[in-house]
């Protein structure tokens, strides 16, 4: 079949303008993304520049944006990329921002705020051990395949959080934090979750988009380890009194009153009195429907059921 790419280009070094060249191109079912950009380059533009490595999914290196999806090109077939996107195939770099070449950009943000969360096993390890550290398959089973990250950045460039807000560690990075928490042999649990906890970068400011696990090549789900990190802080003792973790608690607050969540409540339950700020949207809001008044708020059906699974279940409490 006949498909178009168009791809983007820019040398910021070199031009004071992006554009997009266009080329057309007789493709098979069997290709991929990567296929296509090594054709481009070796039969019609040596200039076109782009990362990639190990072409099994393995080193992450050919992470791009296809379509405005973030994807790994040597994992993502023409075939179904066509059936998604139809013949007009745009392939672009995951942060237009940060372009060095063409596709290729600079991760330094990314490589920074994965080393913040010191992404290694912290344990006093015996130099010359007389036998091997196993861990039992259900243990080892709480990482829930967040060991199987490559460090690709699709999650981190196609997260909601870090495109308004430059301190978010990132998706990536927290996922990560998750596969050390989650280790029973990893001896810095409290440590690694202090430095998850820091309102302004860490799992407070996740908008929950799940756009991290849309887009994950490997199935690592970065959000559902994101939402094990908040338990954990709670567990653990970790959690402070603040806007944030009001918040969580509101929501529990909500659910254990009505089954449902009160969103008006919930935001008068985290906020206090700097409420009032929100005033205006709050009468927005109203008139939707999307709020209701406190007396006006249904109660779920089987709220009983609701409560006894909230008292069993809760365990946490705030520090001061």
């Amino acid at each position: 079949m006949l498909v178009s790419f168009k791809i983007y280009r820019f040398e910021p070094e070199k031009e004071l303008q992006e554009r997009y060249d266009i080329y057309e191109l007789e493709v098979s079912d069997d290709e991929v993304i990567l296929d296509i950009l090594n054709k481009i380059k070796w039969t019609k533009d040596g200039s076109l520049s782009y990362r990639r490595s190990c072409r099994h999914g393995i080193c992450g290196s050919c992470a791009v944006k296809l379509n405005g999806k973030s994807i790994l090109a040597c994992k993502t077939s023409i075939k179904k990329a066509v059936e998604e996107f139809g013949n007009v195939l745009v392939i672009e770099p995951l942060d237009k921002s940060r372009v060095i070449k063409d596709l290729i950009i600079d991760k330094s943000d990314f490589w920074n705020k994965f080393s913040k969360i010191k992404p290694y096993l912290i344990d006093e390890i015996d130099e010359n051990p007389k036998s091997e550290n196993i861990i039992p398959p259900k243990i080892a089973e709480m990482i829930e395949n967040a060991d199987y990250c490559i460090s690709c950045g699709c999650c981190f460039y196609a997260c909601e959080s870090y495109r308004v807000n430059k301190s978010f560690l990132g998706p990536q990075a927290l996922a990560k934090t998750y596969r050390f928490t989650a280790d029973v042999r990893d001896k810095a649990k409290k440590e690694r979750l202090e430095i998850v906890n820091e309102l302004g970068s860490g799992v407070w400011d996740c908008v929950k988009c799940q756009e991290c696990s849309e887009v994950c090549p490997k199935d690592v789900d970065p959000f559902a380890k994101i939402t094990h990190l908040h338990n954990q802080i709670f567990d653990e003792g970790v959690a402070k009194k603040n806007v944030a973790t009001k918040h969580a608690e509101g929501f529990v607050h909500s659910i254990k009153k009505h089954g449902i969540l009160d969103e008006g409540m919930l935001v008068l339950y985290s906020e206090g009195i700097k409420v009032l700020r929100y005033l205006p949207k709050a009468v927005v809001m109203f008139k939707k429907g999307k709020i209701k008044l406190p007396w006006q708020m249904p109660q779920s059906k089987g709220l009983h059921e609701i409560q006894k699974l909230i008292e069993i279940s809760q365990t946490d409490k705030l520090k001061d």
